[in-house]
This record gives C-alpha cells, structure tokens and sequence, in this order.
C-alpha cells in the first residue's frame, strides 16, 4: 500500500491530484491524507484527518509514504522505517508562504534519508524505482529527531534574520 500524506495545515492539490492518476493505474491500494484540499480522488481511497493511532497504523501498513516535505510527516515515516517521497510544497504554487520545505527536503536527502521529486509528473518513476528509494533504519529514534529538530531551528534563525531586516 502505498500511503499519501499532505499534513494538516493547508491543502495540496497538485500532489493529490498526482496521486489519484496514479492510482488509477497501478495495482496497489493508494490511501490519501487530504487534509484541506479541496480536490476528492476518484480512485484512491481518501479521509482528511484521522486520529494519531490510526495514522501509525497507516504508517505501518504502508510499503512506502509519499508526503509533503514536512519534518513532522517525514520524521513519523522514518520512525516507522519506511521509504519517503518528499514533494515539497511551493511558494510559486501557492502551497506554502515560504520555499522551507525545498530546505528541509534537500538536506535530508543530502544525508540519504529521503527521495526527493519536485515536479509530480516525476511521480510515476519514482513509485516504478521505490526498490532505490533511501530506507533508513533507525536504531533510535532519538538521533535523527535531535538532528531534524536542530536544523529546523538553524532555518528558524536564518528566517527570523531575513525578516528582522525587512524591518
């Protein structure tokens, strides 16, 4: 199963809609978090939120995570040891009001820990390659939350600069 995750804060249409045609096509059972996108799949099953049990329990099930390029997404995938695919939310779409998560997904992909597609039509390979897709097994969770919870807050000083400038 291969599972979607788009976070709880805003919508992300272009990923979901992705992730529809694709389930379209393929054999696998596609699950779509949508969270406040507006789009409904048509051919992938799909809920908007779920409890925290019931999105480990996804997690778990799942064979690989497509989400977002949120640390929060990224991390739990991790934790359960399964393979990501990152799509970074963009600013140029209207997806987030900042680039940040082309930050966050191209460090950790620097360390080996995630794929990273940043155009959805790159999708369908990517899915095809999941066997090359980095897996990572922690031996404690603890390590990789400290150095993502350290970099986002490199990203937080650097942010708070550039707007203590505009000021």
């Amino acid at each position: 199963m291969i599972f979607v995750t788009i976070g709880l804060m805003y919508g992300f249409d272009r990923l979901v809609k992705k992730m529809d045609r694709i389930a379209e096509n393929i054999d696998e059972e596609v699950i779509i978090q949508v969270g406040e996108t507006i789009y409904a799949p048509k051919n992938a099953r799909y809920f908007r939120f779920a409890s925290k049990e019931d999105m480990d329990m996804l997690y778990e099930r799942s064979r690989i995570v497509v989400c977002h390029a949120g640390v929060g997404s990224i991390l739990i995938a991790l934790e359960h040891k399964k393979p990501v695919i990152a799509v970074p939310r963009r600013k140029k779409y209207e997806e987030h009001i900042d680039d940040h998560q082309l930050d966050i997904a191209g460090e950790l992909e620097k360390e080996g820990l995630i794929t990273v597609v940043h155009d959805v039509e790159a999708l369908d390979g990517s899915l095809k390659n999941s066997s090359n897709v980095s897996r990572i097994m922690l031996g404690s969770r603890n390590i990789l939350a400290k150095k993502l919870k350290e970099y986002v807050y490199e990203l937080e000083k650097v942010h708070d600069k550039k707007n203590l400038k505009k000021l």
